[in-house]
């Protein structure tokens, strides 16, 4: 491989990717409380292979040989996510903490920072804790989940691929809670009286994942208010959401097709991308869900707007797109990956959604640049070999498809970094093969060969290619150094010391008009009250001059029109008009 040409920044972090439900097991261990995903992995019609995660790749023990290959693939960062159950097991703000959980990521987030390899932090990577699903509907209860979300996050990347949670725990039943409408898949309870209310039903497609995407927006914003008015200035850290979304391209310039690309885009990065950075829902999501789609107030959308540092990007494919479809969370648009011509656009995976296609991510690249204006982290990327499972391990080893993938698609990386796009990451998904979701341990992405009877890990071709490329790209430990020179040295800091001297005096002027402004005023105020009261005395002195003057015997009885104190009175608005002639 010959080295890149291409100066990514001193800055740049290339790594691995994991999540704590499909590595860790130990799901009885430390403390830790029931996950959204416990019961519903060990429902065998749930999974494909039906098997669960109960111990999956075993790291909750053996996280220091993870955290080895980790450094032997030459990775200088790790994301991995925090269990919420393992921290707070019973998951709510006023609910106790696990003093073993936060020993336990203490450990392990110091084995890391020994071995050079900076944490990359997930709060939710969708192991909701079952007892607030539980005591509230979870995320189909926006106040109470937001509030509980903001006391757990405190760090870094706040939601992972919220479109997921909402499409496909709320949609179509394929992940927990598994809710949908479809009464096969996701029942009624069998004593509606005895759950929450927003759980007396089996659930319902049309409404609850807008709602849930909803939830997840506003839950989001406010961890980061949290992080952002605590711990951002001592910690000198970023965070944002991180996004799944692959490129769309439609099948061809006609007509009706051609605009289901952008609609496709709307519908599974626009969902939540443009609230955050752009501060509204997409266009085309208004006009097809109408008052489906929830509304912010304007203090939720003070909150959310602005409320990422970067843009975090999953991605793993790309699709084409045409008119036609029914299917309400993909924007009505069908998807494939058969060109006109009856080709197929790229290497086919495991996974039926999945085929390689670097152009397409390189587009995606550029796109979300344009749009969003802000700097991209890829924190998931990665290939899954077709019937990988199915090959002895002596073969599987061999992944040449998905080094291919990786070497096509770093490529591309690199061109859309000659070309502007500010990209400030790359983690391949995923250090180990593990527990997959939906698919169980059919669908292998590792860089690492998982034997699951024995726990053996072996590096693949895959995790050698990237070793070689995190050599030659990732930032050596003195491109670092002088990237802090630089942000810290004497001129620079100096120069800062300035602009917040001018930025203080700025504030202090402006204090000291605002106070004279203050004084003006009540300055005025007392001269008003003045007047005020001499006036009310003057009126005072005629009318006991009045009163005190005796009538003349001889004299006819005043008319009223007459009378000093009947015009005494008329200047007075509280007293009532005697003069009337009305009964």
């Amino acid at each position: 491989m010959a080295p890149s040409r291409t100066k990514l920044p001193n800055t740049f972090l290339g790594g691995f990717a994991t999540a704590a439900f499909q590595i860790e097991g130990a799901i009885d261990e430390g403390g830790r409380g029931k996950s959204i995903w416990d019961d519903f992995a060990r429902d065998p019609t749930r999974i494909d292979d039906g098997k669960n995660a109960d111990v999956a790749t075993d790291s909750y023990h053996r996280f220091k040989q993870d955290i080895a290959l980790l450094k032997s693939y030459g990775a200088n960062s790790y994301r991995f996510s925090l269990s919420w159950p393992r921290i707070i097991p019973l998951g709510g703000r006023n609910d106790p903490v696990n003093e073993a959980g936060i020993k336990f990521y203490s450990h392990f987030i110091d084995e890391l920072l020994a071995n050079g390899i900076t944490p990359f932090v997930t709060l939710y990577h969708w192991d909701l804790p079952q007892a607030l699903h539980d005591r509230y509907g979870g995320w189909l209860n926006k106040e109470e989940i937001s509030l509980d979300f903001e006391h757990y996050a405190r760090n870094w990347l706040t939601l992972n691929e919220p479109w997921c949670v909402a499409a496909h725990g709320y949609g179509y039943a394929k992940f927990a809670p598994g809710r949908s409408s479809d009464r096969k898949k996701s029942p009624d309870p069998a004593n509606p009286s005895a759950v929450h209310p927003l759980l007396r039903t089996g659930g319902n497609s049309r409404t609850e994942p807008w709602i849930v995407g909803h939830s997840l927006i506003l839950s989001h914003a406010r961890a980061v208010k949290v992080y952002r008015e605590e711990f951002q200035a001592r910690q000198k850290g970023l965070i944002a959401i991180t996004l799944n979304g692959d490129w769309y391209m439609p099948w061809d310039n006609s007509p009706e097709n051609a605009p289901t690309a952008q609609i496709a885009l709307d519908f599974h990065i626009g969902w939540f991308a443009d609230p955050i950075y752009l501060g509204r829902y997409p266009t085309s999501m208004k006009e097809q869900l109408g008052s489906r789609l929830p509304t912010f107030t304007y203090e939720e959308l003070a909150l959310v707007k602005g409320s990422s540092d970067f843009y975090g990007m999953n991605t793993y494919t790309t699709v084409l797109t045409k008119a036609g479809g029914t299917d309400e969370q993909q924007g009505k648009t069908l998807y494939t990956f058969t060109r006109p011509d009856g080709t197929q656009l790229g290497t086919q995976a495991q996974c039926g959604w999945l085929q390689a296609y670097a152009p397409g991510f390189k587009s995606l690249l550029k796109y979300v640049w344009a749009r969003y204006k802000k700097p991209i982290y890829v924190t998931e990327n990665g290939f899954a070999v077709m019937k990988e499972n199915e090959l002895p391990i002596e073969q599987a080893i061999h992944d040449t498809d998905r080094v291919d993938y990786f070497a096509n698609n770093l490529q591309a990386l690199l061109e859309a970094v000659d070309e502007g796009v500010a990209i400030n990451s790359y983690f391949a998904w995923s250090l180990l093969d593990n527990f997959e979701w939906a698919d169980g341990y059919v669908t292998r992405f590792g860089v690492t060969y998982t034997n699951y009877d024995t726990m053996e890990r072996t590096p693949k071709d895959s995790a050698r290619f990237l070793a070689k490329w995190y050599k030659q790209n990732n930032p050596s430990p003195r491109d670092s150094m002088k990237e802090k020179a630089h942000l810290y040295d004497e001129k620079s800091l100096q120069r800062r010391h300035k602009e917040l001297d001018a930025r203080e005096a700025a504030i202090a002027k402006k204090e000291v008009q605002l106070k004279i402004r203050e004084l003006d005023l009540l300055e005025l105020s007392l001269k008003l009250r003045e007047e005020k009261l001499e006036w009310r005395e003057h009126i005072v002195e005629q009318l006991e001059a009045a009163l005190s003057t005796p009538p003349a015997n001889a004299s006819p009885a005043p008319t009223a029109a007459s009378s000093p104190v009947d015009s005494l009175k008329s200047e007075l608005p509280y007293f009532p008009n005697t003069t009337s002639s009305e009964p």
